[in-house]
């Protein structure tokens, strides 16, 4: 046989065996179509972020008298550097109906002692339809009340929480379950709010329901009726892309005070009904926001006079104005707040008796996503009065600093 008939006999074989081998591959390719795809054990479904945040409050203090329990306790004298938070969260979805979300703080603060772990939040998730409307949280997490109570502390601008609404549920957090309603739209546009830099609150659902224990976070039940809240808030979008976001939300109940909370002498029931309502107007910085929330309501407070706590009215709130600019890709938000309240503190000593009227400038500069700095001017005017100080004015003002790293 030539060598050119051999050539063309070696071809003609491979033609021939061509359309098996091809048919044998797409054999192979279905059956491993065909396998389902390993499941992830539940270790690989847990992620792991969190921040820390160190304060200095000294700077061009002008009365080292003024104070604020509730919102950051190194302010005043004999203040320094302070760790505010230290967090950790762990969160994921470990199947295709159930999430969880664990987040303990080390910078909390017992008695005389400093950065302790505590748990702020803990709770699970379970939804009850595949396209995820509808869910159930159950555990230790925010309660649906006000939009800053429930947006994270590392993304507000302000160092703290206004009074006004924060001493509704201080620490943001209590015990219960809650039911939350969300549709594939509004969820989206909550998670653009949070991931886009526009310092969204999360997603606490168009609707959000539920009871829990009514004492705060991390303090046991001191009575057998739980408190209930509802929240009603929506996302609008315009067509130029602005986001406006608008919502009303309530709560009621009976809050225990026991006789530690109070000092030798003031009288008055151990149990009061608390209860509030409240409003809250944001407008996203794009690059101009504005935000506004007033609440009001009934709950305890002392009379400092007559050494008696009853059940009186309370109200307040705040208004603040920002500016979101992206000078050379980083991120500066110059912002100015005002709040006031007139109101008692239910979790404080002898439910102490307040009367607010503060106004702080700042700003907030990010130039990369793992640090954050803040300075902000704070001018206030604060009267807050219990047993043990019944004449309690104090005016002051100071420049507060922050610095934040996010891992």
């Amino acid at each position: 046989m030539t060598s050119t008939a051999r050539r063309l006999l070696a071809l003609a074989l491979l033609y021939a065996a061509a359309p098996a081998a091809a048919g044998a591959q797409e054999r192979a390719a279905g059956d491993s179509a065909d396998r389902p795809a390993p499941r992830k054990a539940w270790y690989d479904r847990i992620s792991l972020r969190g921040y820390t945040q160190v304060r200095y409050n000294r700077l061009l203090e002008t009365n080292p008298e003024l104070t604020c329990p509730q919102c950051d306790r190194s302010i005043g004298e004999n203040g320094g550097f302070f760790i505010r938070r230290a967090r950790l969260v762990f969160s994921g979805d470990v199947s295709d109906r159930v999430s969880i979300y664990i987040q303990p703080d080390f910078a909390s603060d017992a008695g005389s002692g400093l950065h302790y772990g505590q748990i702020r939040d803990a709770y699970f998730d379970l939804y009850f339809d595949r396209e995820k409307r509808f869910r159930a949280r159950v555990g230790q997490s925010k309660v649906p009340w006000g939009w800053e109570n429930l947006q994270s502390s590392s993304n507000r601008l302000p160092l703290d929480r206004n009074d006004a609404l924060n001493s509704g549920i201080p620490n943001e957090r209590d015990l219960g379950v809650f039911l939350y309603f969300n549709t594939p739209e509004t969820r989206k546009r909550f998670k653009i709010l949070t991931d886009s830099g526009l310092k969204g609150s999360g997603d606490y659902g168009m609707v959000g329901v539920g009871t829990y224990n009514g004492q705060t976070a991390n303090r046991a039940e001191a009575n057998n009726g739980g408190h209930t809240v509802a929240r009603v808030s929506y996302p609008f979008r315009f067509v130029n892309g602005q986001f406006l976001e608008l919502g009303v939300q309530g709560y009621t109940g009976t809050f225990a005070m026991s006789s530690s909370q109070r000092t030798a002498g003031v009288q008055g029931p151990s149990r009061f009904d608390d209860r509030r309502a409240a409003a809250s107007f944001i407008l996203y910085p794009q690059p101009l926001g504005l935000q506004a929330e007033w609440n009001t309501g009934t709950g305890p407070e002392i009379d400092p006079a007559a050494l008696v706590i009853d059940e009186r009215r309370l109200e307040g709130g705040y208004v603040q104005a920002m500016v979101r600019t992206r000078p050379g890709g980083q991120s500066l938000i110059p912002f100015a707040r005002a709040q006031y309240y007139d109101g008692g503190k239910k979790v404080e000593t002898d439910a102490r008796s307040y009367r607010v009227r503060e106004y702080e400038i700042g700003a907030e500069w990010l130039p990369i996503a793992a640090f954050e700095l803040t300075a902000m001017y704070t001018i206030s005017d604060r009267r807050y009065e219990d047993g043990e100080n019944p004449d309690n004015h104090q005016k002051g003002q100071l420049l507060r600093l922050q610095a934040q790293f996010n891992y």
